[in-house]
């Protein structure tokens, strides 16, 4: 039998097997990212976060949420000024809306009506900008509330925290800018409300009034200027700490939640590329569709009913975008008496404390919350891994007690709303959500501290003993008793891999040369008190031993115990 094969084929054999040419598209597409990087060098850096490894939980999404919808706002935002007018120069409007036809008005709020009713897509683009602003501030906060209730604002993260604080005090201010811009009724009882918000500073009130407005209220100037901060000043402050903040995720290891496999070191989950770009990239569009079906089907600020702003008018029921709500409230609930007069200067405090100093308070105590409860605790280590807030019980509560502060006071800015709408009394409501702004937050951490107490002990008692199957036997002496079902390993590791009370580490009460530190004495007191108050009651988590124990059908109260009082002499 003769072969076909060719005698040179033989000394052929362990050649590299031919591999398809390289398509034309291809080599354009290298040679220009190769040309980019012989001149920029991103090549490298582009690498690292094609490679950057994400983990995959929903909350995570909060933050993407957030960025979307600022980009989905600025895009709005970029053809909104292709037809605003901010002007403040007087005109009579001859636009296609019918019922405002030969009314004077502003410039500012013609060109608002003309985008509206006359530009093609005008009002869907609005109703876009402004549906995407409001979900860019709640998302933010919500974003924030995950980051602080895990604990991911502890080393080495701190900074970014700090930057989202800023990040949210920034969007409140572009959300109040924005929507005082059009000068319609609303908007512009806004502005005469935060021009009496300036004149109530002490010394500098007037001055600051007069320079931001151009002269007394309303002026001519305010509207242009606003303009240019919305559209200018703030937006490339948030751009550029977005850009930071994201610098910042991908230098660092991202945080993940506890988990079998998942320690300090390492991160579990998905490359950028291509899992997590796709993942990101259809989300994108998620978003961006579910705010243009909002602003498709949901009406909001329909500046047309209000009518042009005219000082000398208001509406009833007026009020700021809710993210504004909770320094509104506060101005309510302060008593009048609060406001008095000495050697001729009228200190209004209802006004300087619930309009100029309840938003300074609440980020002020946002941004140094971190450093605060790292002084408290001693703990200077790297956290990579989050904590279930029920770990954390008084941290826990005390962001509980701050947002039922923050629900209290955003009541209290729809406390006539509420009396007409319930045929209640504005002073009985008022003297109530009074009552509740020093009762809610109280109750509010006791009862939240308590159930994470609880449930930490739930949870202790269900690793020792298993988990109830609901079947009861007989043992041979005749006692009955309910069969409990071990859990398995995974499970189990998440109840017991958070760490228990830290040891307090105060500073000595000599210095080196054998002086007593009354100033150390002290702050060791205060810090002390604190530890207490911080790590008061906690259940600690299940030790090996106490879990070999339970397992062999030993006294694990009694190893309890023993544990308890290694921890307390520590």
């Amino acid at each position: 039998m003769t072969s076909n094969a060719r005698p040179a084929d033989a000394l052929r054999h362990d050649d590299a097997p031919p591999t398809a040419p390289t398509s034309a598209g291809m080599k354009k597409v290298g040679g220009v990212a190769g040309w980019i990087d012989d001149r920029t060098g991103a090549a490298k850096g582009i690498g690292y976060l094609m490679k950057k490894v994400f983990p995959d939980h929903w909350s995570f999404m909060l933050g993407e949420i957030a960025m979307y919808s600022m980009i989905v706002c600025m895009l709005t935002g970029v053809f909104l000024t292709f037809w605003f007018d901010p002007s403040m120069a007087h005109t009579t409007y001859q636009g296609s809306y019918v019922p405002m036809q030969g009314v004077e008005m502003s410039r500012a709020y013609a060109s608002t009506l003309d985008i509206s009713f006359d530009v093609k897509g005008g009002l869907l683009i609005r109703q876009i900008h402004h549906w995407s602003a409001l979900l860019f501030i709640a998302a933010l906060s919500v974003h924030m509330l995950r980051v602080f209730f895990t604990g991911a604002f502890r080393k080495p993260r701190e900074i970014n925290w700090v930057i989202g604080c800023v990040l949210s005090l920034l969007a409140l201010l572009e959300g109040f800018a924005g929507y005082s811009l059009p000068d319609d009724l609303l908007s512009g009882t806004g502005l005469r409300a935060a021009q009496g918000f300036m004149v109530s500073a002490p010394v500098i009130g007037s001055y600051l009034s007069y320079a931001l407005f151009g002269g007394t209220f309303p002026g001519t100037d305010i509207i242009p200027r606003l303009y240019s901060i919305h559209i200018l000043l703030l937006p490339a402050l948030l751009i550029g700490l977005f850009t930071v903040h994201i610098v910042l995720v991908a230098l660092q290891k991202h945080t993940q939640y506890p988990g079998p496999g998942k320690t300090n070191d390492n991160v579990v989950g998905f490359p950028v590329m291509p899992v997590y770009a796709a993942k990101a990239g259809g989300f994108f569009f998620i978003v961006f569709g579910g705010i243009a079906l909002i602003s498709s089907l949901i009406q909001i600020n329909a500046v047309w009913v209000h009518g042009p702003y005219e000082p000398n008018a208001t509406t009833a029921g007026a009020q700021p975008d809710w993210y504004m709500l909770f320094p509104d409230g506060a101005l309510r609930l302060l008593p009048g008496f609060l406001e008095f007069e000495t050697f001729g200067f009228t200190w209004a405090f209802p006004v300087i404390i619930g309009a100029l100093l309840v938003i300074p308070a609440f980020y002020g105590g946002m941004i140094a919350y971190p450093f605060i409860e790292a002084w408290i605790t001693g703990d200077k280590r790297e956290h990579h891994l989050l904590d279930r807030p029920r770990n954390v019980p008084t941290r826990t509560g005390l962001g509980v007690a701050a947002v039922t502060l923050y629900a209290v006071l955003t009541f209290a800015a729809a406390n006539d709303i509420m009396a007409v709408q319930f045929g209640m009394s504005i002073n009985d409501i008022t003297w109530t959500l009074r009552v509740l702004t020093f009762l809610g937050p109280l109750l509010a951490f006791w009862a939240t501290r308590r159930l994470c107490l609880s449930l930490q002990r739930h949870e202790r008692d269900l690793v020792l003993h298993g988990r109830e199957t609901g079947r009861i036997e007989r043992s041979a002496d005749g006692e009955f008793h309910e069969v409990h079902e071990p859990l398995d390993p995974y499970t189990r590791w998440t109840l017991v891999q958070h760490e228990g009370t830290p040891p307090l580490q105060l500073e000595p009460a000599v210095d080196e040369n054998g002086v007593e530190n009354k100033k150390g004495a002290r702050k060791n007191k205060l810090r002390a008190k604190l530890h207490d108050f911080y790590f008061g009651g906690a259940v600690e988590p299940v030790s090996p031993a106490e879990l070999e124990a339970a397992h062999h059908g030993h006294d694990h109260e009694q190893i309890e115990a023993a544990e308890h009082d290694k921890v307390t002499t520590r």
